[in-house]
């Protein structure tokens, strides 16, 4: 749960601190993911990097996963997913495990815990 307060005037003009709390469940509700506790966060490393093989990526399977490195039609889908979803504030040619997990359930259309 997150917690909360925020300051709101109330009908005779006082300020009123108001308690907000919320979960995963309201997060889920309100932005519409359709995911769920049940659908994995991670998938096999074997998976992720034979299907990066299949998308066309050039550079060594164990290095870091740079998206000049793949095709043009999936570079520009990992350039989306790493703007969208990267909580980075720079470097966005290199992809992270997660965006890549991301990018894996999205290619081979499965269920992937967003939330």
């Amino acid at each position: 749960m997150i917690y909360s307060v925020v300051r709101k005037k109330d009908e005779n003009g006082q300020y009123v601190d108001l308690e907000i709390k919320f979960g995963v469940g309201d997060l889920r509700r309100v932005l519409e993911l359709g995911d769920s506790d049940d659908d994995p966060t991670i998938f096999p490393e074997r998976l992720c990097k034979g299907l990066w093989c299949r998308m066309g990526f050039t550079g060594h399977i164990n290095g870091k996963m740079i998206k000049t490195m793949f095709s043009h039609a999936y570079k520009f889908m990992i350039h989306c997913v790493v703007h969208a979803l990267s909580h980075r504030k720079g470097a966005y040619d290199e992809t992270s495990d997660y965006i890549m997990n991301i990018v894996t359930c999205l290619v081979l259309n499965r269920p992937y815990n967003v939330s």
